[in-house]
């Protein structure tokens, strides 16, 4: 197989599983609300191949390979109910930006305390 239709191969295979439903879950109803999941989906891929030997043209080299990779990362919900629909992040950003902001002061007062 050649390392075109090598990597060829290995996105269409991706693509195949990257839709929506990758990204939004199977619904849930319950207690008179729709609660839809939301992930922020990442794919990586790549592949390689070589032929000939090195240095010496009479020794006969193959080689290929090829591999993939998914993250997944929740970050909420879609909340859908008769009053409202809304998105419901799992981490509140006033308490990361905070958490986010101490820490960058912290390691700046360390190292001012270090530096003396």
């Amino acid at each position: 197989m050649s390392t075109l239709s090598l990597l060829q191969s290995l996105k269409e295979n991706i693509l195949s599983q990257a839709s929506v439903k990758a990204v939004y879950g199977e619904p849930i109803a319950a207690h008179g609300k729709t609660v839809i999941p939301v992930a922020k989906i990442m794919y990586a891929y790549g592949a390689g191949a070589g032929t000939g030997g090195v240095g010496d043209s009479s020794a006969r080299g193959e080689g290929g390979g090829g591999g993939g990779g998914v993250r997944a990362i929740p970050v909420g919900v879609i909340e859908v109910s008769e009053q409202q629909t809304r998105f419901v992040p799992i981490s509140d950003r006033k308490k990361m930006t905070g958490a986010i902001l101490f820490g960058v002061g912290l390691g700046m007062w360390l190292g001012w305390r270090r530096r003396r």
